[in-house]
């Protein structure tokens, strides 16, 4: 499970005093991205797209709570991956959102995706859980 922390900035929230859905879609981000930098699937090009996220917001976020996300792969495909990433409130452990991505190699010259090398599907794989 690799798991990183986001404080909640008051420029995250909305009029209601919450975290504005959109926000959560760029904490998946955030924490997507030193997944893949923690798992160095990313040298000097970035060769992946993002096919497919959602969200199911479960639990009201407020400014200057701090969330954990705890991300892990729960499918391996030939060029793909899908990985489900849940944010939890620190403090209270409780669960505030649930998301998953759909993560695609892609060589952007051809314009289609590309296989994932067995180095690339062993690393995920160490990260990898029984999809709920």
């Amino acid at each position: 499970m690799h798991e990183i922390e986001v404080n909640v900035r008051f420029c995250e929230t909305d009029l209601l005093g919450h975290v504005n859905n959109n926000n959560f879609f760029v904490y998946m981000e955030d924490a997507r991205i030193q997944f893949f930098n923690d798992l160095a699937l990313v040298g000097n090009d970035w060769n992946f797209i993002l096919a497919s996220t959602k969200c199911d917001f479960i639990k009201q976020v407020y400014f200057n709570q701090t969330l954990i996300i705890r991300s892990h792969v729960v499918k391996i495909g030939r060029s793909s991956f899908h990985l489900e990433q849940d944010m939890f409130e620190k403090e209270s452990g409780e669960l505030v959102a649930k998301g998953l991505s759909v993560i695609v190699q892609f060589d952007f010259e051809q314009q289609q995706s590309v296989a994932l090398t067995s180095e690339m599907k062993e690393s995920l794989s160490s990260y990898q859980m029984v999809a709920k």
